[in-house]
C-alpha cells in the first residue's frame, strides 16, 4: 500500500522529478504545480509541510509533474498565463503571452499620448493584428481606461484563427474591456475600413519557417505554428501590415510592430524599416526591451 506523501515530500520528489528533466526552474514550477494540484497558497506550503496530500491532490500532481516533465511548459498546464499584471486564459490556438512584448505596450502608449494631444476630442481607434489570447489589445485597452476615462477609445482585434479570435474576447470580458473591444476573424487587416485607425499595433509570427524544427522543444511543440511562422524569411506578415497600412491610418497615425533576429543571428529590423519605407511610412530607430535587445520599430505616416 502506497503512502501519501507529506507537502514537503510531494516538494521535494516533484522538484527532483523536473531537474532531472532538464527542466530550467525545477523548484518554481514544482511549487506551483503543488498550489495548483492542491488549492494551496505558499503559506500553506511552508507553515503545515508535514501535511499529508489527499490522495486525490497526490493523483493529480502527479499527472501535472509527469506533464512538465515531458516539456509542456507551465502556463499550458495551468491553463492561463499573467500579463501586464493581467490573468489571460490560454488555448491551443494561442501564444503563450511573454513578458518581452510588453516594451511594445509601453511604445504604444507613448503613441498614443502624440496622437490624443494632437487631435483632442476625438475618438481614439487601434487594431491588434494577428491578436491570439488578446494579451495586446486587452492590456492596451485595460491600461487606457485606468489612465483617463476621457479617452474615448475602441480597439478592434483581429486573427486568422476563430477559436485564437474567441479567446480574445473571453478574455476582454474577464479583463473588463468587452464593452470596447470588437474581434474579428479574418486575414490582417482585410476587413477593415479605410483610414479608419490611429494605431496598428501587431506581434505577428517573424520567425523563418526553417527555424521552427530548431526553436525549444516547449515553443516548437507547444504553441501553434500559425502563430510562428513568418515564412522562408519570417517577413511576410510584415509586408501585409504594412501594404495595408496607408490605407487604414489617418494622417499622423502609426503601426508598432514587434520582430525578431533572424535564423542567421541578424536583427530584422533593418528589412522591416526597409519595407515600411516602400510603403510610404517613416520608420523610427528600433526600441529595445528591458534585456536590452532589440524588439520594437514604429513607422509613421506622415
Amino acid at each position: 500500500m502506497n503512502t501519501l506523501p507529506s507537502r514537503a515530500d510531494a516538494l521535494r520528489h516533484l522538484t527532483e522529478r523536473l531537474r532531472a528533466a532538464g527542466v530550467e526552474s525545477p523548484a518554481l514550477d514544482a511549487r506551483v504545480l503543488l498550489m495548483y494540484a492542491a488549492d494551496l497558497s505558499a503559506t500553506d506550503i511552508y507553515a503545515w509541510p508535514d501535511k499529508t496530500l489527499p490522495p486525490d491532490a497526490a493523483q493529480k500532481l502527479a499527472e501535472l509533474g509527469e506533464r512538465r516533465a515531458a516539456r509542456e511548459p507551465l502556463a499550458r498546464i495551468l491553463g492561463e498565463r499573467e500579463f501586464w499584471g493581467l490573468p489571460f486564459m490560454l488555448a491551443p490556438a494561442t501564444l503563450v503571452p511573454r513578458p518581452d512584448t510588453e516594451i511594445l505596450l509601453e511604445t504604444a502608449l507613448t503613441e498614443t499620448a502624440r496622437l490624443v494631444a494632437e487631435r483632442p476630442g476625438a475618438v481614439f481607434r487601434f487594431a491588434d493584428l494577428g491578436t491570439g489570447s488578446g494579451c495586446i489589445a486587452v492590456a492596451f485597452m485595460h491600461e487606457l481606461c485606468k489612465i483617463s476615462r476621457e479617452y474615448d477609445a475602441y480597439g478592434i482585434a483581429v486573427d486568422l484563427s476563430h477559436d485564437a479570435a474567441s479567446m480574445a474576447r473571453r478574455n476582454a470580458i474577464r479583463n473588463g474591456v468587452d464593452d470596447r473591444l470588437g474581434f474579428i476573424t479574418g486575414s490582417w487587416s482585410e476587413a477593415l475600413a479605410d483610414e479608419s485607425l490611429d494605431l496598428i499595433l501587431s506581434n505577428p509570427p517573424y520567425i523563418e519557417s526553417a527555424a521552427i524544427a530548431t526553436l525549444d522543444a516547449e515553443v516548437r511543440d507547444h504553441d501553434p505554428r500559425l502563430a510562428l511562422d513568418g515564412g522562408c524569411d519570417g517577413l511576410a506578415p510584415y509586408r501585409a501590415i504594412y501594404a495595408d497600412a496607408r490605407r487604414l491610418l489617418r494622417p499622423g497615425g502609426a503601426v508598432v510592430v514587434e520582430y525578431g533576429i533572424a535564423l542567421s543571428g541578424a536583427s530584422q529590423a533593418e528589412t522591416i524599416a526597409g519595407i515600411a519605407l516602400a510603403n510610404g511610412l517613416s520608420p523610427g530607430r528600433p526600441i529595445p526591451d528591458l534585456a536590452g535587445v532589440e524588439r520594437v520599430i514604429v513607422a509613421t505616416l506622415s
